[in-house]
């Protein structure tokens, strides 16, 4: 059974860091295309970053810099570092996979498996 977890999400600082986890469960997450997403209150879902089953990454412009993905393969892991974090950034954080071994776009219709998400509060 698939399975996405998030943890880490907390309310840093302008300016500050965090990391965010997503454990997978039921499949390989190396083998997959996968996503951080996220969604500001009255605003609809978007993408941040993907990366598929070679490696190969697209950001969303406003977070490209500042965020970084990476995966740990023997923890069948996901995460996302996020730094110089900007009250812009403030979101329900998500990752996500479309079960297939590419990316296209990193439109969140395209994913059908998500975890339940972990919120990121940036105060000024």
């Amino acid at each position: 059974q698939v399975q996405l977890v998030e943890s880490g999400g907390g309310s840093p600082l302008s300016g500050g860091s965090l990391r965010l986890s997503c454990a997978a469960y039921g499949f390989s997450a190396s083998g997959r295309c996968m996503g951080w997403f996220r969604q500001a209150p009255g605003k609809e879902r978007e993408g941040v970053v993907t990366i598929d089953s070679i490696g190969r990454l697209t950001y969303a412009n406003s977070v490209r810099g500042r965020f970084t993905i990476s995966r740990d393969n023997a923890k069948n892991t996901l995460y996302l570092q996020m730094n110089f974090l900007k009250p812009e950034d403030t979101a329900m954080y998500y990752c996500a996979t479309n079960a297939r071994s590419g990316c296209s776009d990193i439109n969140p219709a395209d994913f059908g498996y998500w975890g339940q998400g972990t919120q990121v509060t940036v105060s000024s």
